[in-house]
C-alpha cells in the first residue's frame, strides 16, 4: 500500500551515477536481434511503402549514421513517432528515438525544402499560433476552415486541405483562472500543466481537472509555462525544444522543491516532461531529473489515490453513456498501463468499450502534412470504424490531436476523460457533453 505521503511529495533526484548512467539512444540499437516484431507492429509500415519500417530506418541505418556515413535515404521522415515500435521491441531499442534523432540531423543538414520548412515551423508552435489566433479566434476560424485558405496552404505550404485544425477558444484558460475563485481551506496543493491545447482551444479540459482536483482536497497551483516542446521534437527543431524544456524546468522546478508534484491533462505533454525531452536532448541536469521524477499523467496520478484509498468516490453522479475509448500512443508510452480505463470505470452506469486500434493516424503534427495525410487516415481507418460501430454519440480520448483527429474522422465530438469524471463529480457539464447528458 503506497503510504499518502508518497503520493504527492516530491521524489528525490534519480542516480544516474555509475552503472546506471545514462545512454544515448543510439546506443540501444546494439541490442537489436532482427526479429521483425517492430516492423509488424508498425502502422505506417502496414499502410504505406514509403517508410520501410522500424528496423531499417533505425537500428540499421542507425549503425551508418554512427559512423558518420550517409543515411540510405530520407525515408526516416514518414516515421510517425507513435512508438508503437517501441512497446513491441523486446530488447528495449529506443527506435522512436532513434529515428526521431535522425529527422533532426535532417533538418540540420538542410535537407528539407523551404516550404515544408516553413510549415513545419509553424505546425511545432502552438503556443505562438494559439497567442496570434485566440484573441480573434471568430476571425481565425473562419479562415481557417476557409475552402481557399485551405487551398493556398495545401499548394504554398504543404498543410493538407482536410487535416482537422482545431477552433481557438473564445476565451483562453488562463483568463478563465484568473477570475474564478478556488474554494478556501483545501488541505493539500498541486500543480497543473496544461498544455497549448487547454489553454487556447479546449479550456473545458482544465476546467473538468480542476473541478476534480479540488473534490478531492486539492489546491490547485498553475504556475506560468511554456509549449511542452513535443511538436519542435517532433519537427526535427531540437535547439528550440531545448529552450522551452529549460524555460519549464525554469518555472515549475522550484513548486517540486517545495515538496509538490505535476499533473498534467495531455498525456504527450507529461511524457515530455517526463521522457521525450530528456532523451532527445540529452537533458540530463539534476532539475530535469527531479522534474521528470515528480510529473504525472492526471489519470496516473488518480489512479494512486485510488490505490491509497484517497480517491473520493462515494457520491459520484450516474452518466448513462455506453462510449467507445482510445488509448493514445503517447499515454501507451508511459508505461503505466491503463488509469484512465481504471478511473472511468468507477462512474456509475458509464461503459465504456476500449480500442485495440493501434494508432489514429495524426501523430501530433504528422497527419496534418499534405504527404502524409492520407498515411494518417489509412492508420486511423481501423479506429473510426471502432468508433462507428460502438455508436457512442461521443468518443473518448487522453490526446488533443486524437480527439481533433477522430472528430474530423468520424463526425463525431471526442472528450477528455476526465470530463467525464467531472461530470459525475458534478460539475457544470460543458458541450459536447451537454447536449447529450
Amino acid at each position: 500500500m503506497l503510504k499518502t505521503d508518497d503520493i504527492w511529495q516530491a521524489q528525490p533526484v534519480i542516480n544516474l551515477d555509475g552503472a546506471h548512467a545514462h545512454r544515448p539512444v543510439e546506443l540501444s540499437l546494439e541490442n537489436c536481434i532482427k526479429c521483425n516484431i517492430c516492423v509488424t507492429a508498425c502502422p505506417v509500415t502496414a499502410v504505406s511503402e514509403k517508410f520501410p519500417g522500424p528496423k531499417y530506418e533505425a537500428p540499421q541505418a542507425g549503425r551508418f549514421r554512427m559512423a558518420k556515413q550517409p543515411t540510405p535515404d530520407y525515408s526516416v521522415d514518414y516515421c510517425s513517432g507513435c512508438r508503437a515500435c517501441n512497446l513491441a521491441c523486446p530488447t528495449g531499442v529506443r527506435i522512436a528515438e532513434i529515428n526521431a534523432r535522425a529527422r533532426h540531423d535532417i533538418v540540420s543538414e538542410g535537407g528539407v525544402a523551404w516550404n515544408h520548412r516553413l510549415r513545419n515551423n509553424l505546425l511545432a508552435r502552438p503556443e505562438l499560433l494559439g497567442k496570434l489566433g485566440q484573441p480573434v479566434a471568430p476571425l481565425a476560424n473562419l479562415l481557417l476552415n476557409f475552402a481557399p485558405s485551405r487551398w493556398f496552404a495545401d499548394k504554398v505550404l504543404g498543410i493538407a486541405p482536410g487535416a482537422p485544425l482545431p477552433k481557438f477558444s473564445s476565451r483562453t484558460f488562463s483568463s478563465w483562472l484568473k477570475k474564478r475563485r478556488p474554494p478556501a481551506g483545501l488541505p493539500r496543493k498541486i500543480v497543473y500543466f496544461h498544455g497549448c491545447s487547454t489553454e487556447y482551444y479546449e479550456p473545458r479540459v482544465g476546467r473538468a481537472a480542476i473541478h476534480v482536483l479540488e473534490a478531492n482536497g486539492f489546491e490547485v497551483l498553475v504556475p506560468e509555462q511554456q509549449c511542452c516542446g513535443l511538436p519542435l521534437l517532433s519537427n526535427g527543431l531540437f535547439d528550440a525544444a531545448r529552450d522551452q524544456h529549460q524555460g519549464n524546468i525554469d518555472s515549475l522546478i522550484r513548486y517540486v522543491k517545495e515538496g509538490y508534484v505535476i499533473v498534467g491533462t495531455s498525456t504527450s505533454c507529461t511524457l515530455t516532461l517526463k521522457e521525450e525531452a530528456p532523451e532527445l536532448l540529452d537533458f540530463y541536469s539534476a532539475d530535469a531529473r527531479l522534474l521528470a521524477a515528480n510529473t504525472y499523467d492526471l489519470h496516473e496520478f488518480l489512479s494512486l489515490l485510488l490505490d491509497a484509498g484517497e480517491l473520493h468516490t462515494d457520491n459520484l453522479r450516474p452518466v448513462p453513456l455506453r462510449l467507445a475509448y482510445h488509448a493514445p500512443c503517447q499515454f501507451k508510452a508511459h508505461r503505466i498501463g491503463r488509469p484512465s480505463v481504471e478511473i472511468m470505470r468507477l462512474i456509475p452506469e458509464l461503459t465504456i468499450i476500449e480500442s485495440e486500434a493501434t494508432c489514429c493516424g495524426i501523430a501530433g503534427t504528422y497527419g496534418y502534412k499534405s504527404d502524409k495525410y492520407q498515411i494518417a487516415m489509412d492508420v486511423g481507418r481501423p479506429l473510426f470504424e471502432f468508433i462507428h460501430e460502438v455508436g457512442g454519440p461521443v468518443s473518448v480520448c487522453d490526446s488533443e490531436t486524437c480527439r481533433w483527429q477522430i472528430s474530423a474522422a468520424t463526425d463525431l465530438p471526442s472528450v477528455h476523460p476526465i470530463e467525464l469524471l467531472a461530470a459525475a463529480y458534478g460539475a457544470p457539464v460543458e458541450a459536447p457533453l451537454a447536449d447529450i447528458l
